[in-house]
């Protein structure tokens, strides 16, 4: 670097490191820890500013004792110290924390790595309070938990992203964080104008809003899974003022960087960079899961960045492959199971001893240094996919048993899949009539992918005045997914006791207690028109505040402004700790910039985006660029 490092800024970028996966089994229930335990040497050992962790950091809502205590010890041990923190927080730390605070600023914790995190959908907040095992660890001081946006209101809702707003020399970045939505929701939201909006910082003497560098960290689906396409976000529909994003959720590495996909712009130059660093550890047993694992160290120097992808040491070895028992040879008889595993062991044990041998002598000595056995390698997980068209299955169980001792998972080693037969015109036609004429019917393979609300609102014949269909979906949803076991209960009383609040405080009340009379007793009994039209106003003023007030209450990720209300568009000065919103353009979902009237970045459109790595390219209209991956 031939700029001073007072304005390098270095992070260390990981995703999904989902602790506790497989605790319950004895071969691997430490493969998660050992795995974040290597990130966490690997941001000492590199000197970063800070590790930027992209949700998922539980693999539970509700993770164990023994869990928690583990990733306490870890962080303790790596993020506490003497070092000291060399950038500044220079936004709203209430806006931005869920604590209030950014943890190097509590005068009670000695913070030497700072880490910042948003939630996944495995660790997301739950229940009447909305908290999960990160608001814990944020209570701890032990990670700066960003990212928890409210998504209120019924029907679909808005959001607003405020970025936090970070300095290290003349280096400024802009990290607008986003934890876990519901996929389904979260697409329709950023289809509809005006329903997401981006703060962005204000000009001013010391920088203009150009001059900061936008990165946007995420926790949702990539690409489609299931039946619909809405239960992903598009790329597309993301604002073009960002340079880099870091998506996590996806648990395949992609070691690269790539072009944000933004079909409606005409220059690939001006697209924003995606980076996929996936899990740091194997939670389920698919192809993607079976690349190498790596972690990515992002480089800022002012307008100019670049990325250096670090590989994991210390993840158990996995190999996945494919094997077609009918190309066999020779042929294999049909009905000879004999032969079937005969091949079957062949294949595993050449795929065992291939996974042995892929593993590098600093593999080998980075796994001894975390904890693994200095007298034998990590045993390997293996995955056979097997087209048996034409013959017969054998047991897998009984098959799975030979390897006992050899592989981490003797008994799923085997996926059996069969080709798909071929149909001709007539077949289809009557295929597709039969599909249409059952479309209200799930088939088990469909009901996994249905949305809850869906399944709601075919099912709720009833008309409800008071509990919105679209609350009771939530509250369904925490119940099953996440064992919430008083949400409904919860969402009821809830729903009861702001209307009842309402009611009595209403415009609408003081004319129904008017038209009250007594009786013997003297109570009063209200007409039964009166209490209706009272309650429906009610519930139309509630269900109207949710939506246009996304920081309502039961928030528990951070406060309103200092003003009480929405986001509102301030002069703020970067150079100086303000406690106000201090953000001056709102540019909507679709792309449109809102900007303060006469603000000398009215007339400025967008940067254009160039590459390049330090030193910096010339101020002006250029894209804030990436260089070749390390």
């Amino acid at each position: 670097m031939s700029t001073p490092d007072g304005d390098l800024f270095r992070i260390l970028i990981s995703t999904d490191n989902h602790l506790g996966v497989w605790e319950k089994d004895e071969i691997r229930k430490d493969d998660s820890f050992k795995s974040f335990e290597e990130v966490l040497q690997i941001a000492v050992e590199q000197n970063v500013d800070m590790l930027l962790l992209g949700g998922d950091l539980f693999h539970d809502n509700k993770p164990s004792r023994t869990t928690v205590i583990k990733a306490v010890e870890l962080l303790n041990k790596y993020c506490l110290g003497d070092r000291p923190v060399q950038f500044q927080v220079l936004s709203d730390q209430q806006q931005n924390f869920v604590s209030g605070r950014v943890n190097f600023e509590n005068p009670n914790v000695n913070i030497g790595l700072p880490v910042f995190t948003i939630h996944g959908n495995h660790d997301d907040p739950a229940g009447q309070d909305s908290l999960s095992a990160v608001d814990l660890l944020s209570s701890c001081g032990l990670v700066n938990y960003f990212g928890k946006v409210l998504l209120s209101g019924n029907n679909i809702g808005n959001i607003t992203l405020s970025p936090v707003l970070l300095q290290k020399g003349n280096t400024k970045l802009a990290v607008y964080g986003l934890g876990n939505v519901r996929d389904e929701r979260l697409g329709r939201l950023f289809q509809t104008p005006g329903c997401v909006q981006w703060l962005r910082p204000a000009d001013s003497e010391v920088a203009s809003t150009d001059d900061w560098l936008n990165i946007f960290v995420l926790h949702q689906n990539r690409v489609q899974h299931g039946a619909t396409a809405k239960n992903c976000l598009q790329e597309r529909h993301l604002p073009p003022f960002l340079d880099l994003v870091v998506w996590g959720h996806e648990h395949e590495c992609i070691p690269d960087t790539v072009l944000l996909q933004q079909p409606d712009s005409a220059d690939e130059g001006n697209a924003a960079h995606v980076i996929q660093p996936g899990s740091s550890v194997a939670t389920a047993l698919s192809e993607g899961e079976s690349r190498r694992k790596h972690v990515f160290l992002l480089e800022i120097m002012e307008s100019q960045w670049r990325i250096v992808k670090q590989p994991l040491q210390t993840v158990r070895p996995f190999l996945w492959d494919n094997i077609s028992l009918a190309a066999a040879q020779p042929r294999i008889d049909p009905d000879d199971s004999t032969a079937i595993t005969t091949r079957l062991e062949q294949k595993v044990n050449s795929m065992i001893q291939q996974a042995l041998r892929d593993v590098s002598p600093q593999q080998q000595e980075q796994q001894r240094q975390i904890g693994s056995s200095a007298l034998a390698p990590l045993l390997p997980l293996i995955r056979l996919r097997v087209d048996y068209t034409g013959l017969s299955t054998i047991n897998s169980q009984r098959f799975g048993q030979k390897f006992v001792g050899k592989v981490a998972n003797p008994h799923d080693m085997l996926l059996w899949a069969k080709a798909a037969a071929r149909k001709n015109k007539e077949e289809k036609a009557a295929l597709a009539e039969s599909e249409a004429g059952s479309a209200s019917v799930l088939r088990p393979d469909q009901l996994d992918q249905a949305r809850i609300e869906d399944l709601v609102a075919a099912n709720l014949q009833a008309k409800m005045d008071i509990l919105p269909p679209e609350e009771l979906a939530v509250a369904l949803h925490e119940y099953v997914e996440k064992d919430e076991k008083m949400a409904l209960a919860t969402c009821v009383t809830t729903v009861l006791t702001e209307t009842q609040a309402a009611a009595m405080a209403g415009p609408g009340a003081g004319a129904a207690e008017r038209t009250a009379h007594g009786d013997a007793d003297g109570i009063a009994v209200v007409a039964d028109d009166d209490v209706a039209t009272v309650v429906n106003l009610c519930v139309q003023n509630r269900q109207a505040s949710k939506l246009q007030h996304p920081f309502a209450s039961g928030f528990a990720g951070g406060t309103p402004s200092a003003a009480g209300g929405p986001l509102q568009a301030n002069n703020w000065d970067p150079g100086a700790r303000v406690s106000n919103d201090g953000f001056d353009d709102v540019m909507d979902v679709d792309g449109t910039e809102n900007r303060v009237p006469g603000s000398d970045a009215a007339a400025a459109a967008t940067a254009a985006r160039g590459g390049g790595m330090p030193p910096p390219a010339p101020k002006g209209r250029q894209r804030k660029g990436a260089a070749a991956d390390g």
